[in-house]
């Protein structure tokens, strides 16, 4: 039976971090199981003093095959109970919300408790952190305000199922993220590293998205020196990411460890357009994350079949079998550098068989029949 789906999350024109794009794809999922779907975005996702990027806002076209609404205030608490009556007289069947931020809570807290009114629409929260990765003053509070009108919830890793389980005990279930399969199809190497007008023959390796603290860039920098001091394999760092937090101590430690010359600098955002381009250029994906639930880098990663390199945290070895898809390491610059020589040792064909065989894994479909299925409960 064809359903009327909301979901409640970041959208176009934000940028989201991967969320957005995350929520987008999922409407298309809904959509092609031939649902009736709307999106309910911000008109004001963060106060500029609290974003730690240069924009909020993306340049990329605006979807045509999408409805999205971009009506919700986070700062304004008369927003969130007209939002909430709008959306219980709209009487949807289930709402998918978005959970990554405990900031949110009493927006959309509030929000679902005036949907919950309506006493028909079933309210499923996909929960990306529950505990965050930067905590701050009134976390817990705004979580557990957030929690009570959710009828059940999607963890995309065993670490949030279990950090969930501190605040309720409602229905709930771990789907693995699914694979990010809405930034084209691969290109060469060859070509990839034309358009970024990169060195055609250097080995370099990739390390992606925003560049955040729990991250780990500095463990890989560090990393890189080491590399450089022993001599043996030395590539190129390519770090394609926006800076969301002070670039200033990562130049001075770039500096201190005398590496510039290996890194290639893209440190603006990267739009969705330009995304295939950096995983088809580079050989092998760094994620050395210093702690993590789970990582939308991991599902990008496969689904350009690029190897990657991972820390051992959060649900990180999970979700890259050692030796198979990656190599899974210990969060420290020496671990680091001899998994990366491992991977050059062991050349990106030695992964391709089980990337391909790990990615079937990711699908869409299990994520929107998990939904269902609670949904039902």
């Amino acid at each position: 039976m064809n359903q009327k789906v909301i979901i409640i999350g970041s959208a176009w024109p934000l940028r989201g971090g991967g969320i957005a794009t995350f929520n987008e794809r999922l409407a298309r999922q809904f959509q092609a199981e031939g649902d009736e779907v709307t999106i309910y975005s911000f008109s004001l996702q963060y106060p500029s003093l609290l974003f730690p990027g240069k924009s909020q806002y993306g340049n990329e076209p605006e979807p045509k095959d999408l409805q999205i609404k971009s009506v919700i205030n986070s700062i304004n608490p008369f927003n969130w109970i007209r939002v909430g009556k709008q959306i219980q007289k709209e009487r949807p069947d289930l709402i998918v919300v978005r959970y990554w931020l405990p900031f949110m809570g009493p927006c959309l807290g509030t929000i679902l408790r005036g949907v919950k009114k309506n006493r028909h629409t079933k309210i499923i929260c996909i929960a990306d952190n529950v505990i965050p990765h930067e905590k701050r003053p009134g976390d817990h509070a705004f979580t557990r305000y957030f929690i009570q009108p959710i009828h059940a919830f999607i963890t995309l890793s065993e670490k949030v199922f279990t950090d969930l389980r501190t605040f309720t005990n409602k229905p709930a279930e771990v789907v693995i993220h699914p694979l990010y399969d809405n930034f084209g199809e691969a290109i060469s190497k060859t070509e990839a590293r034309l358009l970024l007008n990169l060195p055609k023959e250097e080995r370099i390796i990739l390390f992606f998205g925003f560049i955040r603290a729990y991250k780990g860039l500095d463990l890989l920098l560090k990393a890189m020196a080491l590399l450089k001091q022993n001599g043996i394999m030395i590539p190129r760092l390519l770090i394609a990411g926006e800076f969301y937090e002070d670039q200033a101590k990562y130049d001075a430690l770039i500096d201190e460890l005398k590496i510039r010359d290996l890194l290639i600098l893209k440190t603006d955002f990267i739009p969705d357009s330009e995304v295939r381009k950096y995983l088809c250029a580079a050989d092998f994906v760094i994620q050395p994350y210093k702690h993590a639930t789970q990582s939308g880098i991991t599902p990008l990663s496969y689904h350009f079949e690029k190897p990657m390199l991972v820390t051992n945290v959060g649900a990180l070895p999970a979700m890259v079998p050692h030796e198979k898809a990656g190599i899974v390491t210990e969060p420290t610059p020496e671990a680091i550098a001899d998994g990366i020589q491992r991977l050059y040792n062991l050349g990106e064909d030695h992964f391709l068989f089980h990337l391909r065989e790990e990615k079937k894994k990711y699908s869409w479909e299990v994520l929107t029949s998990a939904i269902r299925s609670l949904a039902a409960e």
